[in-house]
C-alpha cells in the first residue's frame, strides 16, 4: 500500500521512515509517494547476482526487496539463476533445464565476481523464501517461464505452504516478461501481486497499459523507455511502476525525477536520497 502523507508532517515522516523508504514530493499534489529500492539480482554491482552472497548484502544494504530470477533444473527443482544457460556465470555449461539439480549445485557460481567469493553455490527458491521472508520483500521474476510448464503451480505451492500467497504489505511480487504466465499467476495467486516487464514501446500504449491492469499491479519497464507521461498513464490504470536496471547515478536520479514507485538497481546505494 502506497505510504503518502502532507509535507508539513516532514519530521514525523523522517523519523518513522529510512532513506530508503522516504518518499518523494509530488509537486502538484503534496503528498509524498514511497519510492520502494529493490537489490536486482541482489546487491549485483558487489556481489555475484543471484547468490546469497549478493542478497545478504542487499539486506545490509537496507534495500526494500531483493529481486531474484526462478528456473527449474531437469529433475525438477526449482533453482535462482538469471541465464537460461549456466556458462556465463558459473564454471559450468549448457541449459539450466538440462543439468540435474546435483549438477547445478556443483558449480561455482562466485568465482567470476571475486576469488572473496569462491564456491558460492547457485541458490533454490525454497531456500531464498527460508531465508529472507519477513527479513525484505522478494520480487520473484520467472524467467522464460515458456520454458518450464508447470512452473507458476510450483512457485505457487512454494508460496502457499508458507503462507506467503497472502503476503503483507505486498511484500511477495511476481514478474515476468511472458504476459500468458502472469495472467496464469494472478488467477493461481489472486492476492499475490502481479508486474509485467518490457522494453518494448509499443507496450505502453493507453490500450495496452489498460490491458495489462486487468490482471497486473505493476508495470515494469526498462528506464529507456521511462517518460513522466507514463508514469501517470500507469498511475492511472491503477498500477505501479518499478523500473530497471540503473547502474549508474544518473539513472537513479533521472527515474527519482520521474516519481517511479520502485527503482531495480545493482547498486541499492545509488538510490539512497542523500546521496
Amino acid at each position: 500500500m502506497r505510504k503518502t502523507t502532507l509535507l508539513g508532517a516532514g519530521l514525523a515522516f523522517t523519523l518513522l521512515f529510512s532513506p530508503f523508504q522516504q518518499a518523494f514530493a509530488a509537486e502538484t499534489t503534496g503528498e509524498l509517494r514511497q519510492m520502494d529500492t529493490v537489490a536486482h539480482r541482489g546487491a549485483s554491482g558487489y556481489a555475484p547476482e543471484n547468490t546469497i552472497a549478493a542478497f545478504d548484502k542487499g539486506v545490509d544494504m537496507k534495500a526494500d526487496y531483493i529481486e531474484i530470477d526462478v528456473q527449474r533444473s531437469k529433475d525438477g527443482k526449482l533453482v535462482i539463476i538469471h541465464d537460461t544457460k549456466v556458462d556465463r556465470t558459473t564454471d559450468g555449461t549448457g541449459y539450466v533445464k538440462d543439468l540435474t539439480f546435483d549438477q547445478i549445485r556443483s558449480l561455482d557460481a562466485g568465482s567470476w565476481k571475486g576469488e572473496q567469493f569462491k564456491g558460492e553455490k547457485i541458490p533454490t527458491f525454497d531456500e531464498i523464501l527460508d531465508r529472507y521472508h519477513g527479513k525484505i520483500g522478494i520480487l520473484i521474476e520467472l524467467k522464460s517461464p515458456e520454458l518450464y510448464p508447470g512452473i507458476e503451480e510450483m512457485v505457487a505451492q512454494e508460496l502457499k505452504e508458507r503462507n506467503l500467497d497472502k503476503p503483507q504489505n505486498e511484500k511477495i511480487i511476481i514478474q515476468s516478461f511472458n504476459f500468458e504466465s502472469m495472467k496464469k499467476a494472478n488467477s493461481l495467486l489472486p492476492k499475490v501481486p502481479i508486474g509485467v516487464l518490457t522494453s518494448n514501446r509499443a507496450d505502453t500504449s493507453e490500450q495496452s497499459l489498460k490491458e495489462f491492469a486487468a490482471y497486473a499491479d505493476y508495470f515494469n519497464p526498462s528506464y529507456g523507455i521511462v517518460t513522466e507521461e507514463l508514469v501517470n498513464q500507469v498511475h492511472a490504470n491503477g498500477m505501479k511502476i518499478q523500473s530497471w536496471t540503473v547502474r549508474s547515478h544518473e539513472a537513479a536520479d533521472f527515474l527519482l525525477k520521474m516519481n517511479v514507485d520502485g527503482i531495480i538497481t545493482d547498486y541499492p546505494d545509488f538510490v539512497d536520497p542523500r546521496n
